[in-house]
């Protein structure tokens, strides 16, 4: 019998079935889009891989390859890698509201992603700037919040102030740029989409991303610890300012890579972790794995729609905003509001 792992750890059931999810997600997604291809020609694709043979259309094939399997792996990575910044600064701060942009650190990525735009560093060049800002923005919180009575709540109203500090960067980026070439890219991009996904974008921002889901994965038995004192957490032998400095860490560098590749996409670190929650408890043990698995398998759904449902592409922060916001207004109607 197959449990929730509200206790521990997942069963085996429950891991097999989070391990193969977003398998299936990805193999239904490619076949589907403004050129429906069928789940036999998909199949053979994938079997062409291996045999070497070339038996499809050339269309088919780079339809499949060239264009979707670099979307999926981008919305499985995005999907995947803020659902875990959002559980690790729910925990951090021991708020269920708390979100990947507590920080700042998606405004201060957005600034730098704008600002690339502006300056036509080019893809790679928007990447990194959307990289480098976002950990500034982060350390600029904890220099704002740093003081005498320095606590994580003074971190919180930081990350506010800078989070608002960046949005008004944002905004004279906008004022200052093109209003025929400069200023449409750098609205498109702020809205949120994977339509530039490419492998060479994969391989700079995915990195960062699956080192953090990684670290955070391994730590996730220690991730129950953050909300406790120090010296509560002294007596369970964990040191928990380390602790808070890693997963920090781990959770910016996630959101910062996130942002740089596909713009601002609200809701996902918010909204997977809750659902998750009310099925598999509060334990990381078990809550952790199931956020990085159904929020790869959200965002695939997600883009998958807004590159299908209308001949052009919607952004998938207006989707994420519209599928997110009644669910979870349900979510909290239904159970009344939620603990960590």
């Amino acid at each position: 019998m197959m449990t929730s792992g509200r206790t521990g750890k997942l069963s085996l059931g429950w891991c097999l079935i989070l391990a193969v999810l977003p398998l299936v997600t990805a193999l239904a997604a490619l076949g589907i889009g403004r050129i429906w291809i069928p789940p036999r020609d998909v199949l053979t694709a994938i079997e062409e891989v291996f045999t070497g043979a070339n038996t499809l259309p050339v269309l088919t094939r780079m339809t499949l390859w060239k264009l979707r399997l670099p979307r999926i792996l981008l919305a499985a990575l995005v999907g995947a890698g803020l659902s875990t910044a959002g559980c690790a600064f729910q925990s951090l701060f021991a708020n269920p509201l708390a979100t990947p942009d507590t920080l700042g650190v998606a405004s201060g990525a957005c600034f730098g992603a704008a600002l690339g735009l502006l300056l036509g560093l080019g893809l790679m060049g928007v990447q990194l700037a959307a990289l480098v800002m976002g950990g500034v923005a982060v350390a600029l919180t904890f220099l704002a919040g740093s003081g005498k009575n320095r606590g994580l709540s003074t971190i919180v109203l930081s990350g506010i102030m800078m989070g608002s500090l960046f949005s008004a960067l944002v905004s004279l980026v906008k004022f200052a740029a093109d209003e025929e070439s400069q200023l449409p890219a750098i609205t498109y991009w702020l809205m949120g989409s994977l339509g530039s996904a490419a492998y060479g974008t994969l391989a700079l921002g995915a990195p960062p991303i699956l080192l953090g889901i990684a670290i955070l994965f391994l730590l996730r038995w220690r991730m129950n610890l953050l909300p406790l004192s120090e010296d509560e957490a002294r007596s369970s032998g964990v040191n928990i300012r380390r602790l808070r400095a890693v997963t920090v860490v781990c959770a910016t560098m996630i959101t910062a890579s996130c942002v740089s590749m596909c713009g601002q996409v609200g809701w996902v670190g918010l909204l997977i972790p809750h659902i998750c929650r009310m099925k598999f408890g509060s334990n990381h043990l078990s809550l952790l794995p199931a956020a990085i698995s159904l929020g790869a398998c959200f965002m695939i759904l997600v883009d998958t729609a807004a590159r299908s449902v209308s001949a052009q592409e919607i952004p998938v922060s207006i989707l994420t905003a519209i599928i997110g916001a009644p669910f979870f207004i349900l979510l909290m109607r239904k159970t009344g509001g939620w603990s960590l």
